[in-house]
């Protein structure tokens, strides 16, 4: 059983921001794509962004672009979502997702069926 640790949401006013956490076991991280997505209450979960295993491979939503930013420390065996200028529409819970993969891949994964092990989430909620 893989174990992911997600940290750092919360309640915020729009035009705020927050940076999330995703930590696991190094053996994981270390040879991992990592993701994030979220979902709000009544729609289906979505891809907010992804960085491949190297640090370099990096995809945002058209949603997120310009806002957040997806970035992992190899020492840490963690990946961090920060998030800026946080829109209502951010509220939802935020899930971290690890992909094994090799060094010299260099797809880019979007969707859930890609990643195999998931965080229990963390609630964000941006108030108006």
């Amino acid at each position: 059983q893989v174990q992911m640790f997600e940290s750092g949401g919360g309640l915020v006013q729009a035009g705020g921001s927050l940076r999330l956490s995703c930590s696991t076991a190094g053996r994981i991280f270390s040879r991992a794509a990592m993701a994030w997505f979220r979902q709000a209450p009544g729609k289906e979960r979505e891809f907010v962004s992804s960085v491949g295993r190297n640090g370099r491979m990096i995809v945002y939503a058209d949603s997120v672009k310009g806002r957040f930013t997806i970035s992992r420390d190899n020492a840490k065996n963690t990946v961090y979502l920060q998030m800026n200028s946080l829109k209502p529409e951010d509220t939802g819970a935020y899930y971290c997702a690890a992909r094994q993969t090799i060094l010299t891949d260099y797809t880019e994964y979007s969707t859930e069926g890609d990643y195999q092990y998931w965080g229990q989430g963390t609630q964000v909620t941006v108030s108006s």
